[in-house]
């Protein structure tokens, strides 16, 4: 004897961070397709992170509200299926997974970039379209083919759909096999690609929408230059003898970015402030019992901040390996709104991406981000002999309102002296 059937809606789960409300980037199932508990059924973007979203039920999808690209509320209805009831042993787990904690099914979901079986499923006959499915979605009508596409910035995905253009009939022209917005643009004729601007005689090429991620982005970065009265200082500084030190180590040396961010942690113990934050309205300097370390890091979908945790209690060794975990994952797409939230203290090296010197501005509502040059040989003068030395620079913005320029000053040249002499500080690596 078969199980019994109920209907059931899935509400759009609050994601954690007290987010609101989530972008739907793309339905992974349809209106007809069985689905199991946990399997995927969309992936959406949050200010925080791209995530995929698992079903809470077993049974047939009857209905599915919203549409790519459309912004949902928390709350909201997303998915109906006719699911299966649970048995009583069923239903204790659930209760029991419930009593752990709102969303946690939803932590460690990311993007994936590979198909597999689990993603094919049999489709059910339904009996008539229903309200609030994707066109398409009524029995009978013929879909294309489901699961993954190539594609990783929701941005590429809106400028297909604004242009009419089946992403699954796009070729990737990268090695990797990903579709990028060269792509899509390349797929549409030329009349239909441009429009007209009166201005500069100039032919508009495409218009892509900001994901809901990089206006988080931007409004902070705004927020940043608006409120924070901020103050720079650098210093050119002889890298040589780090340089040096990381090259003796063999294969297994560390990133150059965890060695300094391990000088970074042992100067904040002795500047602490830097590391705080100034409240909301501006009365109070609030200080922690340790360093939720950010730093930078490009991704497809643009500048993201991975955050670890009380990076002060880790050695250089395991600095390096939670720094490269971290970035893979928010450039992957799978990191957790979690892993991308609560810095107090941020390091940016773009001397990976080949510049000199910046003026960074403050991830909000930190109060300092340190930044890394790139390391170039230059003349450097040592004992009145001019010499070829590693030289890079570092820079230090700050909130002038928590701290003068006295104990920012301090705190950079904490870091400059490890940098140069960095056996001086053997005891405390």
């Amino acid at each position: 004897m078969g199980r019994l059937m109920a209907g059931r809606v899935f509400r759009l789960p609050d994601l954690g961070e007290g987010l609101t409300e989530a972008a739907l980037v793309r339905w992974i199932v349809a209106v007809g397709d069985r689905v199991a508990v946990d399997e995927p059924i969309a992936e959406v973007e949050t200010a925080k992170s791209i995530v995929e979203l698992p079903s809470p039920f077993a049974g047939v999808v009857t209905a599915l509200h919203g549409e790519e690209g459309q912004t949902l509320d928390v709350g909201s209805p997303f998915m109906e299926v006719d699911a299966e009831v649970p048995t009583d042993v069923e239903l204790d787990a659930h209760r029991a997974e419930e009593r752990a904690g709102s969303g946690n099914v939803l932590i460690g979901y990311g993007t994936s970039e590979s198909g597999g079986a689990g993603r094919r499923r049999g489709r059910a006959r339904v009996a008539a379209a229903t309200p609030g499915a994707p066109s398409g979605a009524a029995s009978g009508t013929t879909h294309p083919a489901r699961g993954p596409v190539p594609v990783r910035s929701p941005i590429v995905r809106s400028l297909a759909r604004s242009r009419g253009v089946d992403l699954r009939a796009i070729h990737p022209s990268a090695p990797d096999g990903v579709i990028r917005r060269s792509d899509v643009l390349a797929a549409v004729s030329p009349s239909s690609a441009a429009t007209e601007d009166s201005t500069n005689e100039l032919r508009v090429v495409s218009r892509e929408p900001l994901g809901m991620l990089r206006k988080t982005v931007a409004a902070r970065l705004s927020r940043s230059r608006t409120e924070i009265p901020e103050a720079t200082v650098w210093v050119d500084v002889d890298a040589t003898e780090l340089h040096t030190l990381r090259e003796s180590i063999g294969d297994s040396r560390p990133s150059f970015t965890a060695m300094v961010a391990k000088f970074v942690l042992i100067a904040l113990a002795d500047y602490p402030v830097l590391a705080g934050r100034l409240s909301d309205d501006g009365g109070e300097i609030i200080q922690f019992d340790g360093v939720n370390l950010g730093f930078a890091a490009d991704t497809p979908r643009g500048l993201m901040v991975p955050v670890l945790r009380h990076a002060e209690r880790h050695s250089i060794a395991s600095l390096d390996a939670e720094i490269r975990r971290l970035a893979e994952a928010a450039r992957s797409g799978a990191a957790s709104p979690a892993q991308l939230t609560g810095s107090t203290f941020t390091l940016n090296n773009y001397g990976s991406l080949g510049v000199d010197g910046s003026a960074a501005i403050i991830n909000h509502p930190e109060v300092a981000i340190l930044g890394l040059g790139r390391m170039i040989e230059r003349p450097w003068v040592v004992e009145g002999a001019v010499v070829p030395r590693r030289i890079m620079q570092i820079s230090l913005v700050f909130d002038h309102r928590v701290c003068d320029g006295g104990y920012a000053a301090g705190f950079l040249r904490s870091v400059v002296a490890a940098v140069e002499n960095p056996l001086a500080l053997y005891a405390r690596l």
